[in-house]
């Protein structure tokens, strides 16, 4: 088999979904820190065809599709969704839990978007700090982790130019 046969023709990245508490409130927090925009119209799913897609029993779920910032009007978008009934992990956020870990944002300053995460609800992850190391190929990347009101991991990332 070639390297076209193993993949899916034509694959090209679409979107991260996550589940909230309150989509409402997630997709303002999103819009707000870090310039995401909602691309209508607002989705409210129900009924057989969401039961049977989902595998969920009495599936109803409804949400949005916020454009991520930097990658113009066809650019990835992150789907936010609050389901009529949910399961709620009750982990603690931590950067090494399995799955998904965390979605990052490129920022011009860390120690500023840092605090606007935590002005809009987010929280400090426990013993997280800002940090700055040295890539391979010279460049210097100051970077955090957090987490989003709602508990889902963030990474915050400032690059230095090449060398």
């Amino acid at each position: 088999m070639t390297d076209l046969q193993t993949r899916a023709a034509g694959a090209r990245y679409g979107h991260t979904n996550v589940i909230a508490r309150d989509w409402r409130r997630l997709a303002a927090f999103y819009e707000t820190v870090f310039g995401c925009v909602a691309v209508p119209p607002e989705r409210d799913y129900s009924g057989d065809l969401a039961e049977r897609g989902t595998g969920v029993q009495d599936a109803a779920f409804q949400g949005v599709h916020l454009r991520l910032p930097g990658h113009g009007p066809n650019g990835p978008t992150l789907e936010i969704y609050t389901y009529a009934s949910s399961i709620d992990p009750a982990t603690i956020p931590a950067a090494n839990r399995v799955g998904w870990g965390h979605i990052a944002f490129i920022v011009n300053d860390v120690i500023a978007a840092r605090a606007a995460v935590l002005r809009s609800g987010g929280e400090p992850l426990p013993d997280a700090e800002i940090v700055t190391t040295q890539t391979a190929d010279g460049r210097r990347v100051t970077w955090c982790y957090l987490a989003d009101p709602e508990g889902n991991i963030l990474e915050l990332q400032s690059w230095s130019p090449p060398p």
